[in-house]
């Protein structure tokens, strides 16, 4: 037997993504944010509200970048998730991130945080932010063979039933193969 929850935004894993722009006056800014993914090959969709720092920031910047929250930064990633940029403009000092502006948009990046998507802004319409990928990068330290290797990245998702934050477990099968099996 089911349960029904009704219509509720669940979704396993839910990623936490730590979003990264400049004000007006280039002071970096990151906010955390669950509500968001790929949607399309070159495009990203993140659910933002109009009153956050960081929406405002890429309204007027055009530009904005996403890096995977991982489980050595967790709590600094909690806390730009509960401190407000709009009361809060030293957050970036005071969780110890250090921002060097991307080379491909006019963004941060966060040396703390080893991968980053890169984004020129689309468009933003009913709290939906869409930018386009034109880059991502990876530090060196959590690639394999010039690869992203997930192990080495230990990005964390969000439950937001209980609210609590899981690191990404190991490797359990090979996509589009162990399928093969059932030919």
């Amino acid at each position: 037997m089911r349960k029904d929850f009704g219509a509720k935004p669940l979704i396993y894993p839910m990623p936490v993504l730590i979003i990264g722009t400049y004000d007006e006056n280039g002071v970096p800014n990151a906010m955390n944010a669950a509500w968001g993914g790929i949607s399309g090959d070159t495009e990203i969709t993140i659910c933002l509200s109009e009153s956050h720092k960081t929406t405002q920031n890429i309204l007027k910047t055009k530009a904005f970048t996403v890096s995977m929250a991982t489980l050595a930064q967790e709590i600094a990633c909690d806390y730009v998730g509960i401190a407000s940029g709009n009361k809060d403009s030293d957050k970036i000092e005071k969780v110890g991130w250090h921002a060097e502006k991307s080379a491909n948009v006019n963004a941060p990046l966060f040396a703390e945080l080893p991968m980053t998507i890169e984004c020129e802004f689309v468009s933003y319409e009913n709290e939906h932010m869409i930018g386009k990928i034109v880059n991502v990068c990876a530090d060196e330290s959590i690639l394999t063979d010039g690869k992203i290797d997930v192990a080495k990245l230990q990005p964390i998702t969000y439950d937001s039933v209980d609210h609590k934050y899981y690191a990404l477990g190991k490797a359990v099968g090979q996509a589009f193969s162990d399928g093969k099996k059932i030919k």
